[in-house]
Parts: structure tokens; C-alpha cells; sequence
């Protein structure tokens, strides 16, 4: 125990804490390309809205305490995966419920 707490977060609280800011800039891209952006869905400016997200996860990761210096192909992937999956599924929920904000 007493060497997990040196080192940082444990490798499930790791898991957690990618996971669910990945899934929270997800939703947060959504919100935004459809606030910003327009409910255009034909457009593919949104797109940017998702990718800057996916960029500004990094220093925040660093900040909780998430060592991003040894994330790989896959832990990347991963993020932009996740927060492109839950961007789709928001954006899609407002677009086919005709949401405004």
C-alpha cells in the first residue's frame, strides 16, 4: 500500500479517472457543437469541436495526477474513441429530439 501512494494513482482509480473525463469531454463536445457551432448536421466544422476536446483532456489528466507520458497507442485511441463515442450519442439525442440551447 505504502508504494501506491507514492507513485500516484493506483491503476484502477487511473482507469476511472480516463474513462470518465473522456466520457464527461464527450458530452461536453456535444453540448458545445451544437451550441457554437449550429445543429447543422451536415456540416463537419463539429468535428473540431470533438478533437479540441480530445487535445485539452491531456494537461487536465496531468493535473489530477495521471502520468500522460506513458499512455501508448492504445490509451490515446482510447480517449478520442470514447470521447467521440459519447459526442455522437449526445449529439444525436440533440438532434433527433430537437433540442436548443
Amino acid at each position: 500500500m505504502a508504494t501506491e501512494s507514492s507513485r500516484g494513482l493506483s491503476d484502477h482509480l487511473r482507469g476511472v479517472t480516463v474513462t470518465t473525463l473522456a466520457c464527461l469531454a464527450g458530452v461536453a463536445a456535444a453540448v458545445t457543437s451544437t451550441t457554437v457551432i449550429g445543429s447543422d448536421p451536415s456540416t463537419t466544422v463539429q468535428l473540431g469541436a470533438v478533437a479540441a476536446f480530445v487535445i485539452a483532456q491531456y494537461p487536465i489528466l496531468y493535473a489530477i495526477g495521471v502520468d500522460v507520458s506513458e499512455f501508448g497507442v492504445k490509451d490515446n485511441l482510447y480517449v478520442a474513441f470514447m470521447t467521440f463515442a459519447l459526442w455522437f450519442l449526445s449529439s444525436t439525442i440533440v438532434l433527433s429530439t430537437g433540442v436548443t440551447f
